[in-house]
């Protein structure tokens, strides 16, 4: 019989884990943006004296999680586990960075929802007892997703408007038994949503119907309205995926006006910065959560957030073979109370 499984899809932790601590690295684009008090470390170079793009997001996947644990006060060796994920193939920058920590280590691929996704998993394994202190985290790179996704940079390909903008950063966050919080107290697994979207550079409206899925889940597993939260926040669907989440859950009846906004949207700035439709990348709602979002928790503005990364699971070599991109998101609530 299950005791924290309610509804279809969300389960209620009995002992909610603790945000001990958190830690965001960002590209120079990003330091640029309106977050940029935020964040832990901005760094010049992209490389981060590495001979490669991929090199050089995996030492800053690394970096982050050193200095998420050393912010903490805590060591290596006080660490169950490492759960983390990124955007390359076979998730190198996480496995290769797990490779110079020594951590039990659980390697994700949810695509730009894996920061949501290891919260998730992370907060199962505290409040089913099998841990005391996880580390979640994530990464991406502009360069080496462009050259994945997309396009070399050296190939000049002129952008479409809907195209987002891949955040070059790491996010890092310790769950933990103990601690003040905030706290992690429901978590609303997504499924797999697929418009039949075929345009890699429209992917806000690939992933939005992932998003809506997932919200009114949520809403009907926990009774909860948009009204219940001072901020609900998807992870990277842009401008374009913003504004059909507001319009569709509309006709579903929840109105999230003045409630609802995206990663995508707030990393960056429109009128200065050219990103076209907004922000994406696995780093984008993870440095946005552990910067922005927990900061201003702890602040006192937000006492309960509805956090969602979303992730579009495709390849180059599947879209290629003319299937589509399907999408996923995972709901997180965190409370700034244990109650």
């Amino acid at each position: 019989m299950t005791l924290k499984k309610i509804g279809n899809q969300t389960i209620k932790f009995l002992n909610p884990p603790s945000i001990l601590s958190s830690y965001t690295i960002v590209g120079e684009k990003e330091g640029d943006g309106p977050l940029k008090e935020y964040y832990d470390e901005i760094i010049e170079d992209d490389l981060l004296g590495q001979d490669s793009w991929e090199k050089g997001e995996s030492v800053m996947q690394e970096s982050a999680i050193r200095s998420v644990i050393d912010k903490a006060n805590l060591s290596l060796q006080d660490i169950d586990y490492l759960i983390s994920g990124d955007l390359l193939n076979q998730i190198v920058a996480s496995g290769y960075s797990a490779r110079q920590l020594g951590l039990p280590f659980f390697g994700l691929y949810g695509a730009c929802s894996t920061m949501s996704e290891s919260l998730a998993l992370g907060s199962m394994l505290i409040d089913g007892g099998f841990a005391e202190n996880v580390v979640c985290a994530t990464s991406s790179h502009f360069s080496a997703a462009e050259r994945q996704f997309r396009f070399p940079l050296e190939y000049a390909a002129q952008r479409k408007f809907s195209a987002q903008w891949t955040v070059t950063g790491a996010g890092a966050t310790i769950l933990s038994s103990y601690g003040a919080g905030p706290y992690i107290t429901y978590i609303t697994p997504g499924r797999i949503i697929d418009p039949e979207i075929k345009d890699v550079s429209n992917m806000g409206a690939a992933m939005a119907p992932a998003a809506i899925d997932t919200l009114i889940n949520h809403f009907r597993d926990t009774g909860f309205r948009p009204s219940d939260y001072d901020l609900i926040i998807t992870g990277d669907l842009g401008s374009i995926g913003k504004s059909i989440v507001l319009d569709l859950m509309e006709k579903e009846g929840y109105d999230l006006t003045g409630i609802y906004t995206d990663c995508g949207v707030e990393i960056f700035n429109p009128k200065t910065q050219d990103i076209h439709a907004g922000g994406s990348g696995c780093a984008c709602s993870a440095v946005v959560l552990n910067g922005y979002i927990i900061k201003e928790m702890m602040n006192g503005r937000y006492k309960r957030v509805l956090f969602m990364s979303t992730g579009a699971l495709h390849s180059t070599t599947i879209i290629e073979q003319g299937e589509s991109i399907p999408g996923i998101g995972h709901a997180i609530t965190i409370d700034i109370n244990n109650a």
